[in-house]
């Protein structure tokens, strides 16, 4: 057993996010056969990702605040504390803030069979792709 080292908190790039978004690694892997990678991820109101998808899916857990979540086909979810959300192996979504407070969540993943196919980074949200208007 051992307790895992602090880790500064970093503030996600502007190419994968919009808004101000700080990330604080909880767990990550230690071995090469070890997968699973867990987050606290803060977003400041109205902040959000880029489009992405996982290589093998994940999960969010909103700790705090409202989130919404939306997909390719239009959807917009609003997730509130204590709830998950999964996304599906290869689904292109985004996370957001809503524009009247912070928003938290865990976000837990396993890394691809390649860890830089892990996730995909794709283009901006728009404004609206935000409002659900695909």
């Amino acid at each position: 057993m051992q307790i895992e080292p602090t880790t500064p908190t970093v503030k996600n790039p502007p190419e994968q996010f919009a808004g101000d978004v700080w990330l604080d690694v909880v767990a990550a892997p230690h071995t090469e056969d070890q997968r699973m990678t867990v987050a606290t991820v803060r977003f400041a109101p109205g902040a959000r990702t880029a489009w992405h998808s996982h290589a093998r899916g994940q999960y969010l857990r909103v700790t705090s605040g409202v989130a919404r979540f939306g997909d390719r086909e239009g959807n917009v979810i609003e997730v509130h504390a204590g709830q998950t959300l999964y996304t599906p192996p290869g689904q292109e979504h985004w996370h957001a803030a809503g524009s009247e407070g912070f928003m938290e969540h865990l976000a837990m993943l396993e890394s691809g069979d390649d860890p830089a196919t892990t996730t995909t980074w794709l283009e901006h949200v728009s404004d609206a792709d935000l409002a659900g208007q695909a």
